[in-house]
């Protein structure tokens, strides 16, 4: 995506995108490994601290990329190393990223909108209406600035982040392409190299999407429940006028269906999006 610069953000770009990137520029496609290598698994955000690539390219890509992550607005810590983050994104609006530590793992919160259109009963997020699509760059930006904070490798075994929930503000499924781009990024080696066990994208429920997810994606689906019945989430949940409770099981039945069992795990199956989340952050 280009920025307010007239540059390309190579944060948001997945691997096919960074070769054809440098395929673009007259550059050899095994540049975009080594570049991946520098922003996901050290952090890097300067080109001049790339130190496998000469000082031609170095050049190059200055004149026509950049590596801009959103900007972090503040950071809190909680006694129980629960972390949250206030993320200003371009459109001005800003979002939450929330790190909940367990002793078996750390999960990341990610929000893929600025608000959400889906106006759920009980979500402050919807009170707010839809301001904006978060970008690649701005989603899998929460990843890495998280990382940086902790300051930690992906590679290593011991790294602070273990998994990520796409259950932050707004409905992932209605980002659909820039979160696909993001998730995409979060599992590559050259990325993150998350299990796609542990990456979670977990919906209101958009019926044709979720038809649509398992053709470009196999991650774990979440589905957020809240009432047993359509009478109880046509009040809560909205959407669900549109997509009642048989056709969006059906959905997500069709899902697992195609993609096999890793496709629902214990930790992603239906289930109420505040037994996951933290009190602190915004719900759908």
């Amino acid at each position: 995506m280009t920025t307010s610069t007239g540059k390309i953000n190579l944060l948001g770009l997945t691997q096919p995108e960074m070769e054809q990137f440098f395929d673009s520029i007259g550059e050899k496609r095994f540049r975009a490994g080594q570049v991946m290598k520098w922003i996901h698994h050290f952090g890097v955000s300067d080109f001049a601290a790339m130190t496998n690539v000469g000082k031609v390219l170095r050049e190059k890509l200055e004149a026509v990329a950049e590596i801009r992550p959103p900007e972090v607005v503040s950071e809190d810590i909680s006694a129980d190393g629960t972390r949250k983050w206030v993320i200003r994104v371009a459109s001005g609006s800003c979002v939450e990223t929330v790190y909940i530590p367990t002793d078996d793992r750390g999960t990341l919160c990610v929000s893929s909108q600025a608000g959400c259109a889906l106006d759920c009963s009980f979500c402050s997020t919807g009170k707010q209406g839809f301001n904006s699509n978060l970008t690649a760059a701005e989603v899998i930006g929460q990843v890495w600035l998280a990382n940086k904070s902790f300051g930690t490798v992906p590679a290593k075994v011991d790294r602070a982040i273990t998994n990520v929930v796409m259950m932050g503000m707004g409905e992932p499924l209605l980002n659909f392409d820039n979160v696909i781009a993001a998730m995409k990024i979060m599992m590559d080696d050259l990325g993150y190299g998350i299990s796609k066990r542990r990456v979670t994208l977990s919906t209101s429920g958009v019926v044709p999407m979720i038809d649509e997810l398992a053709k470009h994606i196999d991650v774990s689906l979440a589905l957020s429940l809240h009432a047993p019945n359509d009478e109880l989430r046509n009040k809560l949940v909205p959407i669900n006028k549109k997509y009642p409770l048989k056709m969006l099981l059906e959905s997500c039945m069709g899902y697992m269906s195609t993609l096999g069992a890793s496709a629902c795990s214990p930790s992603s199956t239906p289930c109420s999006r505040t037994s996951t989340t933290s009190p602190s952050m915004p719900r759908r």
